[in-house]
């Protein structure tokens, strides 16, 4: 509407006058634009937290055209474009001021996706607004081109990953554990069967001949009824092995009716067994896995199962790749892409470095291969603490003993209170000390195995023969805490930070005269881990404790510090005695294995109240590498341990 000019009064200069209808016309203007504006800006705002909420009943839409648009059809539409990003609520915001032409303006709106896999999808937006010429009110011209620029009436956004390299766990020398593998796909062919039993009984008996054993068991109990359920020229498959086992029953399974075969690479160790219970498993995803971590995982992605992959899975698979395209539906009733909206590209993993030595790991998983009872084999290399090899028998099922195990340390904690004693000054290597055949301490007895009897003979053959009675005596001069406090300088209890899940032991300290005497001989209240004895027995053929390391990349955050060094004149003592041990003591079945002189000691442990239940031990070293192997419910030492200790060396000449 035309503005009225003021009177122009005679005298008033007429200057004066022109900046008073300017001051006017700005402030006229400038009452219409902040109430324009408010108006505005509330309208779009109440569009956004409309959409944000699902509840947009509170603004006025109409189409292009100007035709009203009702506020339930415009949160349909939005709903059905933002297809697979429907439930996610994205974040909105205003950019700037609206640009304003009559009764028409244009907001920028700020629009940010957080997507699966950590990514953000963030674009800026024109909102169209028309003014009602009967209330005034700003209303939001709707149009699918509010969520996109290329979205159309029909269309909607779909996600699609992609996945990331996964990265591999590195040996010592940098190289890849995990590799492609020749392997060979059994399968079936329904129309070639003639007689499902039969084929049946074949392949089992096959399966079982397999060494080592595949574990777990082919399953063959249903391939009668997913034979019957396929179609004839299908290819059902019944199991994947590694070329080496398959070349083991080629000839059993190659001709029996309906067989087919295919061979292909896999990623897998170097065996099937190479150290499965350290490093874990790699699958796709199961039941649990999406169920935990729907925003982590989904259908097919690869996911690390315990040990090393699953306590690494993170950095290993990497981050997936994100692709949101926008899909337009065809007559035929699908749909296609119409274009790629955004892309972030997967990072790929990165992967772990550890200690372990191929040819070591694969002596301790051969030395072990044999053994039926849950049993451990761990290797450390004495000069720097690199764990060379921790291996877990076939009755292990994944159970990582060789690091977590917390059981009686039964004589081999003799080197543990020889120390001690040494230290203290009890003792000598040659200082006498009565071996009977039992000893009573308040009326509890200690014998010996097999009530052998030595009589008053050298501590060092009392040590080399394993003599219970005579550390039994010896246990009053070690005091309450002297037993875990040499402990403690070999490792023992210690915080540890390796990597990867490891009990350091726990020593028996302050108790009766009689628990004090069981501690001796590594009974009573005392546990320890096979990696923990390891790490104890490196420390004395090093002459000073230092944590084990297993993870070398990423480096643990706080490994524990290195321990004083251990008296000279005692590890010197304590090395003679332990080197008699296979000279001429228990472990003497060793004496004559190639590749320099092996030091040790044997234990056989008590587990509950009936002497005849027993684990075995033998701890000890050769040249740089120091070792420690248990199995459960073993009986004795030397029947059990030292023939696992025999083989492993004599693999490692």
């Amino acid at each position: 509407m035309p503005l009225s000019y003021p009177y122009h009064r005679p005298g008033t200069p007429l200057r004066r006058a022109l900046a008073a209808v300017a001051a006017t016309v700005l402030a006229a203007g400038a009452l219409v634009g902040c109430s324009g504006d408010d108006d505005l800006a509330g309208s779009v705002d109440a569009f956004l937290a409309g959409w944000r909420s699902g509840k947009l009943d509170k603004v006025g839409f109409v189409d292009p055209t100007g035709a009203r648009v009702p506020a339930a059809t415009v949160t349909e539409q939005i709903k059905a474009l933002s297809g697979d990003l429907a439930t996610t609520v994205p974040t909105l915001g205003r950019a700037g001021d609206a640009e304003v032409t009559k009764n028409l303006a244009t907001a920028k709106v700020d629009i940010s996706w957080a997507l699966p896999g950590g990514a953000t999808w963030a674009y800026q937006r024109p909102v169209r607004l028309r003014q009602n010429s009967g209330d005034d009110r700003w209303q939001v011209i709707w149009e699918p081109q509010v969520l996109h620029e290329q979205l159309e009436k029909g269309d909607r956004l779909a996600l699609r990953r992609t996945a990331a390299p996964r990265a591999g766990v590195l040996d010592g020398a940098g190289q890849p554990i995990v590799a492609p593998r020749p392997v060979v796909r059994i399968g079936v062919q329904p129309g070639e069967v003639t007689d499902a039993k039969a084929l049946v009984g074949g392949l089992d008996a096959a399966f079982k001949a397999v060494k080592p054993p595949i574990s777990p068991p082919v399953d063959l109990s249903d391939l009668p009824q997913r034979l019957r359920d396929a179609d004839p020229g299908a290819f059902v498959e019944v199991v994947t092995l590694r070329d080496e086992a398959y070349r083991q029953i080629r000839p059993r399974i190659y001709d029996l009716p309906g067989t087919k075969f295919r061979a292909e690479k896999l990623d897998l160790a170097p065996t099937r067994e190479f150290a499965r219970a350290l490093l874990g498993t790699v699958d796709q995803a199961q039941a649990d896995d999406l169920a935990a971590h729907p925003d982590r995982y989904a259908k097919g992605d690869l996911v690390g199962h315990g040990g090393l992959q699953g306590r690494y899975d993170e950095r290993l698979r990497g981050a997936p790749g994100t692709i949101v395209e926008i899909r337009r539906p065809t007559p035929e009733g699908g749909s296609t892409v119409v274009t790629e909206a955004f892309r972030q590209d997967p990072t790929a993993g990165k992967p772990v470095r550890t200690s372990l030595d191929v040819a070591v790991q694969n002596a301790a998983d051969g030395a072990l291969r044999a053994e039926k009872r849950r049993s451990a084999l761990v290797a450390v290399r004495i000069s720097d603490g690199a764990v060379l090899a921790a291996a877990n028998g076939p009755g292990a099922a994944g159970e990582n003993l060789a690091f977590t195990a917390q059981v009686p340390p039964g004589s081999t904690f003799k080197t543990v209170s020889a120390l001690a004693l040494l230290d203290k000054g009890a003792v000598t290597p040659q200082t006498i000390v009565d071996c009977p055949k039992t000893r009573a301490v308040d009326g509890r007895p200690f014998k010996n195995s097999d009530d052998f009897v030595l009589g008053k003979v050298p501590f060092r053959t009392d040590f080399a023969k394993s003599c219970n009675t005579a550390f039994v005596a010896l246990a009053p001069q070690l005091g309450p805490d002297g037993l875990a406090a040499t402990g403690r300088t070999l490792g023992l209890e210690g915080s540890w930070d390796l990597g990867a899940d490891v009990f350091t032991g726990k020593v028996s300290t302050g108790g009766a005269p009689t628990e004090q005497a069981a501690a001796a001989i590594g009974q009573g209240t005392t546990v320890v881990s096979p990696l923990a004895m390891a790490g104890a027995t490196a420390a004395v053929a090093r002459g000073r404790w230092e944590q084990p390391k297993l993870v070398l990349d990423p480096a643990p955050a706080a490994p524990a510090e290195a321990g004083p060094s251990l008296k000279a004149e005692s590890v010197a003592g304590l090395k003679t005695m332990m080197r008699e041990v296979v000279t001429a003591g228990t472990g003497n079945a060793l004496s004559d294995v190639p590749g320099g002189p092996v030091y040790g000691k044997t234990g056989t442990a008590e587990y509950d109240n009936d002497p005849a239940h027993t684990h075995a031990w033998f701890v000890g070293w050769r040249g740089d590498v120091a070792f420690a192997v248990f199995v459960e419910q073993g009986g004795s030492s030397t029947a059990s341990a030292v023939p696992i200790v025999e083989r492993f060396l004599r693999a490692r000449p």
